[in-house]
């Protein structure tokens, strides 16, 4: 059978006096700039192979592309697709600029 749960009253331990200490000084706060907003042009497929090699589909066949998927994430808009070609792992990608890399 099970045990009835009995509500216990949590006697705190008087541990003497108790001394007030002041809160830490707050840092001087930084100004907030504003970030101009960035806008992305026309995305374009990438494929990314399992030695991190990428490829972008020009003139009807998968050409070397010169950056890597990594080095895309630092300035352009990454998003990874679901559907995968082969092995390869399909991006589609924003440049600011709006022109492919």
């Amino acid at each position: 059978m099970a045990q009835k749960h009995r509500a216990r009253q949590n006697k705190r331990q008087g541990g003497g006096l108790r001394t007030y200490a002041p809160p830490p000084a707050r840092k001087a706060e930084i100004p907030y700039e504003r970030v101009a907003p960035v806008v992305y042009g026309e995305p374009f497929i990438v494929l990314e192979d399992e030695k991190k090699d990428t490829f972008i589909y020009e003139g009807g066949a998968w050409v070397p592309f010169a950056t890597s998927i990594a080095e895309c994430r630092k300035t352009c808009q990454v998003k990874v697709l679901p559907q995968r070609v082969g092995r390869k792992i399909r991006y589609e990608v924003r440049s600011p600029s709006g022109h492919a890399e």
